[in-house]
Parts: structure tokens; C-alpha cells; sequence
């Protein structure tokens, strides 16, 4: 299969060759390499326009292109290049303008000229051989024949890594990536030790080290391959969310991933545990025997640090100012014009009482007065107050909800982002947040790293409120912390059980509930008639004369066929919602026939076909008018992975796009795309903390390894006015009985409540909390794709 423009191996599948001169360079990125030239090609009357990923081209560069013509909307067929090899041109004219082209320090147009002129088809040779003659040239001076030579150097460099690189079978793009990390030791670096690459360079994982390190004649059970194939698996397992991994689990996984054997696959482990690459903690579990956790650095330091930080913050002396709550409890409902439950009196006075509390429950469980009626409170005794949640939705929503401003905890904790760096949160220990109160709502998204920079920044005296529903999906990225916090009994926990009379009245409040008991939805009798908020569609189909192999493929088409006629008509025909801003569609997988990547194909024709300009990025053609999703954080545009917005503009002449998010306009260019999806669909894991006024889900026995039931609760409560579920009765059947949730593998909960643990780095790592941002930067840039 061809890979695309980034990837290592590149199949000549598809892809034809062109020779051509570069006559104009259109647009460069210097930091990803993204470029649009203009080529003159034999055989071709006019200039043709390239598109890809090279190390910066200089007008009249000969360059030998692989890729194919692809056809955009607007700017008619363009060569999208997969692999460029690069020669020094050989005429005097293309010398002339390769010279001139501001490559070369120290030369322009004009001083390449005379060059040309004094040098001819010579010149090359003169640059590479006896540098020191250009001072020959009126002009140039003998510091300025130097400062020529040594740029003339470093791009003969970059070209000899490139052709190295490309030989064996490195594509333009990561080329790019690993020449901007070693530069001019590229080549010894990587025949010493390939495996470096994916540890120093995001992006470049053990995969493709690999790759290039079989081609280069190590062995499969080199040591140097067990132990960074080790990390490898490790990584995989921390991305499935786990913050460690058991140290058997990591062997056998090793084992099978590298086709070794296992006691190799453990001396891998204990090699770069010398190494300090890991870090293994031995202890004890529920049965004594003792067990052995293989954690990456950042995730024990992280793990380590939150425990003592919230254990330091709950022992603090708290001063909740002698609260009367029989009067004030009065008081609140007749301010706020509500009658409290019990469960939420004992909620609030539980909170007025505590340092750190946690309070959970399900929707329509009364939450959300809790909040307002805690910040009330709060601030009417003179109380400095923050809100934040994990996402920009769940902060825009907690702020609706309570008429305070709510904050991203990124924007809570000033997170400042350095471009091609990474970045810091200004807000820590020594910085910390200037308030009595914190109230963190959709705290079930909360990961171990994010915890970590959280409990750092809140001040010792405050006291801390996470609000949140444990029985939803765990956060996207590594940790469990509030099923941590709740197991650990370090804090009091409020579990909110009764349904409130607007509840009751919602059938999605009311079937959300009910699957988490494990009891099947409640469904209107006759659906066609009755005006509900809770359906549940099942495409019929007659089984005679089919297999069941044919059936599971014509009633997958069938569901995928209601799907695109419930979001483009039924429901904004019947309950006024428009298909693309109010309606989402949740899916449990990405593939399929029904999974996010075929919805978002089939929904974009449909409900945004005739969009206006547009561009294509690798295999998707983002147009204006589209639904988009960010998947991975980019601090520096304040936009995180799961925000949703749309394309408002598509430039091609500054090769850019606009999107419309919830904070606003963000800008991306056009190499900056793959940080972009549709969003017609989403995965169900990338919808939490969200609220849409219509949900769609569906749900197929061929789901089967995805059909659990939080998974389905979790989906279930994203709907405010709308759930619709398309699928087969058995599969949801499958999904609410099943209960096994996934086990995550953290010791959160044991360190919060086991003896102190004194406060030590890890041997060997530094101190320095630059040094400690940087890892965990490069943790958060690898969360998991959509």
C-alpha cells in the first residue's frame, strides 16, 4: 500500500517522476518543510505547481520529483510530491539562479551574476574545492569569500543528509524532521544508533527507527533494538491510558512485538531501567506478592507529585469561617428560589467543611445547583472563587450553567507555548493561583499529567471541589483520577443517586440511568407517532436466502443509510435542529462501514458537497462550511484536542485556513492540517465534556470488542434534547449488560492513601522544571489520534 508523503517506505504504486528546474518558490515552511513551487518540466509548455514536504528548495534547483497529479477544486492539477531528490543544477543559467536565489549567505541576483560570469560552468567546483578564489571577484572580500564558503557548506550538508536519508527509504518529511535534530551528524548518529530517533524526535517512533535500522544491518535481537523496543511497548500501553505497566505484561508484550524471546525481553527492561530511561517500583499488592511497575520517568514523577501535593493540601488547616449552615442553607433557597434535596444539603455542608471533596452522580442528579450553590455561598462570605473544567465546552457550559466565568484548566494555570519547544504553565508552586476556592467540573476527564500541574498551582490554604461523573469514560490520556480519588477514601465523597422532577420528565436522564444500572432503555411503543426524546431504529431487513455473513453487511449499509437520512432530514424536519451545528453523530469505532472515518465521508457529501474553496491534506478535502475537530493540544493557538468549530475561509494564496472555534477564529496553514478532522462523526471518547442538542449512535454487533456499557452511558449523556440510537437490539443488549470496564494501570489511589511517601526524584533525572515540562510536553503531544 502507498504511504503518504511523511511516511518511511514509499511504494512506486501510483507514483510517476518528474525532472524539472525550480523557476518560483510559492510558499515555504521553515519549521515543518511544507513548500509550493513552480517547476519548468521537459514536455510540458507551462510551468506545473509541486506540493510536499523537502528541505528549502533555491530557484533554479534540479530537482527529481516522485508523487502524483492531484486535482484541487480551485487551483486546478498540482504534483503532490512523496519523495524529492535534490542535484545542483548544471547550466550556467540555472547556476545563476540557484546562487542568487538567497540560499547562500552573502550572495544575491547581482553578486551571483558576477560570480557566474567570472566562474562559468566551473563555479560549482571553485565553491566546493577552492573557496577562497571568490575573493577574486570585485566585491567580495576575503571574511566574505568565508562567511559564502561555510553557507555553501551547510547546504551542501543538508543535501548529502537528504540523499542519504532518502536512500534508504526515508521520506521527504521525516528527512526534514531528523536532519533539524542531528544536522551535520546526522548520518553518524543514526548508524551508531537509529533507536535514538524515537525518543528524541516527536513523530518519528520505533517503527520507523526500525525500518531504518534493518536496512542499515541490525539485527533483530540486537540489544540495542530490545531496549528501545521496550519503550515502544511501553508507550503503546501508556497511550491505551495506563500510567504503568505491570512489568510481566511489558515483557510479554515486548515479546510478541519484537519476536524475541521473553527472558530477552526482560534484560531489554532491566537495560534501560540501568539506564534510567524507565523507572521500576516494586510493591505489594491486595494478596502480598510482590509485583513490579516499569513506569516512563514523567508518569511516576507526575504520579509521585500529585499524591503529596493533595495529601499536603488536605492536611493543611482549613478555615471555612464558622458557616451557621442552618441558617444559611435557608437562606441560599430563598436567593436562588429552589428547594434543596437532602443529598444536596449534605452536599453543600459537606463542602463548606472540607478541604478537597468530590462530588459525583449522574444527569438530572443536581449537580449543578450544588456548584451554584456552594459559589454563592462561597462569595457571599467574602471567598475568592475559580471555576475550571478540562475542555473549552465543559468551561463554556459550567459558565451557562453558573453565570461565573469559567476557565480551560490550561488558561487557568497560563499555560505559555513555545513554538517548536513546547511551553510552561505559569502557575505552580512558587506562582500559585490566588483564590480560597476551586470548583473543577467533568473532573472524569482529568489525566495524571494535567492533576499534576493542577494540584501544584493551588495554594495551600484553599480548598479544592471536584465535581464529576465517575461511572463515564476515564480521561483520553493516561490516569484515572477521580475513580482514584474516590477508591483512595483520603476525601469526602458526595455519590448523588436521585433522579430531580425535571429529570424524571427526560427520557435520555431517565435510559442514561437506567443502563447504568444495567437495565435496558426505555423505548417509545410506537415511534413513528409518539413525539419523544429517546429513540431507538432498527433497519429491517428479511434474512431468506442470505447468509449471515451478507446480512451483517446489508444491515450495516442499511444503518449507515438511516444515519445520513436522520441527520440531513428526519430530524431537522421534525424537531428543528439544524444537521450541522445541533446534530452529532457518535460513534464507537473509526472503521467500518459506520465508523467515524466512513460517516464524516458520507456526511460531508451530503450536508456540505457544493462548500466553496478547498483544500486536500493527505486523504481528506477540507472545505468551507465544514465540521471540524482538533485532535491533539496546540497551546500556542489555545485550541485542545476535541475542540469542534468550522471552516469559515480556505486561502489558497496565503495557504491557509480559518476555522471558527468557540474562543474564536484560529488560523492554520495548510501543513498544519493534520491536526484537523471531521467532525460530522466522532468517537464517543472524543465527546466527552460535550453537549450536543441531538445525538445519533450507532451501535453493531460488529462493535462487539467497544460495546460497553460506559462507553453507552457516556454517549447516551452527551444528548441534551436528542438520542437516537440506529443498530441492532442485541448490540445494545451486549453494551448494557456488559460492565467489565477496562482496567487502567495507576498507583494514584494506593499513594494518596498509604504511609507518606518521602518526595524524591528519580536518580539520575534532573531537578530542573524546564527539563521536567519538556517531558511532559512530549507526553501531551502524543495523546491519541482520531
Amino acid at each position: 500500500m502507498a504511504e503518504k508523503e511523511d511516511n518511511v517506505i514509499i511504494s512506486p504504486v501510483l507514483m510517476i517522476e518528474l525532472k524539472g528546474q525550480v523557476e518560483r518558490i510559492t510558499y515555504h515552511n521553515a519549521e515543518n518543510g511544507y513548500t509550493v513551487l513552480r517547476l519548468s518540466v521537459r514536455d510540458h509548455a507551462d510551468l506545473i505547481t509541486a506540493v510536499g514536504i523537502m528541505a528549502e528548495p533555491a530557484q533554479g534547483e534540479m530537482l527529481t520529483l516522485e508523487g502524483r497529479w492531484e486535482e484541487n477544486a480551485k487551483y486546478g492539477m498540482q504534483f503532490h510530491i512523496y519523495k524529492c531528490e535534490s542535484t545542483l543544477p548544471a547550466t550556467v543559467t540555472g547556476i545563476e539562479k540557484f546562487l542568487g536565489s538567497g540560499l547562500i549567505r552573502g550572495i544575491g541576483p547581482a553578486m551571483a551574476k558576477k560570480i557566474v560570469d567570472k566562474f562559468g560552468e566551473d563555479t560549482i567546483p571553485i565553491l566546493d574545492d577552492e573557496p577562497a578564489r571568490l575573493a577574486e571577484i570585485k566585491g567580495i572580500s576575503e571574511n566574505k569569500a568565508e562567511t559564502i564558503a561555510e553557507s555553501w557548506r551547510e547546504q551542501r550538508e543538508i543535501r548529502e543528509v537528504m540523499v542519504f536519508l532518502q536512500s534508504y527509504g526515508i521520506g521527504t518529511g521525516y528527512a526534514m524532521r531528523i536532519f533539524r535534530q542531528y544536522g551535520a551528524g546526522t548520518v553518524a548518529v543514526l548508524k551508531d544508533n537509529p533507536y535514538r530517533m524515537a525518543i528524541d524526535i516527536p513523530g518519528i517512533g520505533f517503527t520507523i527507527a526500525d525500518r531504518i535500522a534493518q536496512r542499515l544491518g541490525i539485527s533483530s535481537d540486537s540489544p540495542m533494538r530490545v531496549r528501545a523496543g521496550v519503550q515502544h511497548v511501553l508507550n503503546q500501553l501508556i497511550a491505551e491510558g495506563h500510567v504503568y505497566a505491570p512489568a510481566e505484561i511489558l515483557a510479554a508484550h515486548s515479546a510478541q512485538t519484537l519476536q524475541v524471546k521473553l527472558e530477552m525481553a526482560r534484560e531489554g527492561i532491566e537495560q534501560a531501567r540501568l539506564a534510567e530511561e524507565i523507572i521500576v517500583e516494586r510493591f505489594d499488592d491486595m494478596e502480598g506478592k510482590e509485583q513490579e511497575a516499569v513506569y516512563l520517568p514523567a508518569f511516576h514523577y507526575a504520579e509521585v507529585s500529585s499524591a503529596r501535593n493533595l495529601r499536603l493540601l488536605i492536611n493543611e488547616p482549613y478555615n471555612s469561617q464558622c458557616v451557621d449552615c442552618d441558617k444559611m442553607l435557608p437562606w441560599l433557597e430563598r436567593e436562588m428560589g429552589i428547594t434543596l434535596a437532602q443529598a444536596q444539603r449534605e452536599a453543600i455542608i459537606t463542602a463548606v467543611n472540607s478541604k478537597v471533596m468530590v462530588i459525583t452522580g449522574g444527569p438530572g442528579t443536581g449537580k449543578t445547583t450544588i456548584i451554584r450553590a456552594v459559589l454563592r455561598m462561597r462569595e457571599e462570605g467574602g471567598f475568592r472563587v475559580m471555576l475550571a473544567a478540562p475542555t473549552g465546552r465543559a468551561a463554556k457550559r459550567m459558565t451557562e450553567a453558573t453565570g461565573h466565568e469559567a476557565k480551560t484548566i490550561h488558561r487557568l494555570l497560563e499555560y505559555v507555548g513555545s513554538p517548536g519547544t513546547g511551553g510552561s504553565f505559569m502557575r505552580n508552586e512558587t506562582n500559585a493561583l490566588e483564590c480560597d476556592l476551586l470548583i473543577v467540573d467533568e473532573a472524569s476527564m482529568i489525566d495524571q499529567i494535567l492533576f499534576h500541574h493542577l494540584l501544584k498551582a493551588v495554594p495551600r490554604g484553599a480548598s479544592l471541589i471536584f465535581v464529576g461523573d465517575v461511572n463515564q469514560l476515564p480521561s483520553v490520556s493516561p490516569g484515572n483520577v477521580l475513580k482514584d480519588m474516590i477508591d483512595s477514601g483520603v476525601c469526602p465523597v458526595v455519590m448523588l443517586r436521585e433522579i430531580f422532577r425535571q429529570g424524571r420528565e427526560s427520557r435520555i436522564i431517565v435510559n442514561a440511568h437506567r443502563v447504568n444500572d444495567g437495565l435496558m432503555p426505555i423505548l417509545p411503543e410506537d415511534q413513528s407517532l409518539e413525539l419523544s426524546d429517546f429513540y431507538f431504529i432498527e433497519p429491517r431487513i428479511d434474512k431468506e436466502n442470505i447468509s449471515e455473513e451478507e446480512y451483517k453487511k446489508i444491515f450495516e449499509n442499511k444503518v449507515l443509510q438511516t444515519i445520513k437520512k436522520l441527520v440531513a432530514e428526519n430530524i431537522p424536519n421534525r424537531f428543528n435542529f439544524d444537521p450541522v451545528s445541533d446534530i452529532q453523530v457518535l460513534a464507537p469505532m473509526h472503521n467500518g462501514n459506520v465508523g467515524t472515518k466512513r460517516l464524516n465521508m458520507e456526511l460531508q457529501k451530503i450536508l456540505n458537497g457544493d462548500g466553496g474553496a478547498s483544500v486536500q491534506r493527505l486523504e481528506r478535502v477540507f472545505k468551507e462550511g465544514d465540521k471540524v475537530m482538533q485532535i491533539k493540544n496546540n497551546y500556542d493557538k489555545d485550541v485542545y484536542n476535541g475542540d469542534i468549530g468550522t471552516i469559515t475561509k480556505v486561502d489558497g494564496e496565503e495557504s491557509r485556513v480559518t476555522v471558527k472555534m468557540d474562543t474564536g477564529p484560529v488560523n492554520y496553514e495548510f501543513a498544519e492540517l493534520e491536526e484537523l478532522v471531521h467532525a460530522y462523526a466522532v468517537s464517543i471518547h472524543k465527546s466527552q465534556g460535550s453537549e450536543y442538542p441531538a445525538v445519533i449512535i450507532p451501535l453493531l454487533t460488529q462493535h462487539y470488542v467497544m460495546l460497553q456499557r460506559n462507553l453507552l452511558y457516556t454517549a447516551i449523556t452527551r444528548g441534551k434534547k436528542l438520542v437516537v440510537i440506529v443498530g441492532a437490539k442485541k448490540a445494545l443488549r451486549i453494551a448494557v449488560e456488559n460492565d467489565r470496564t477496562r482496567t487502567r494501570y495507576t498507583r494514584l489511589a494506593q499513594r494518596l492513601s498509604g504511609p507518606e511517601l518521602p518526595f524524591e526524584m528519580p536518580s539520575g533525572l534532573s531537578p530542573d522544571e524546564d527539563e521536567l515540562e519538556r517531558m511532559f510536553e512530549e507526553q501531551m503531544k502524543g495523546e491519541t489520534k482520531e
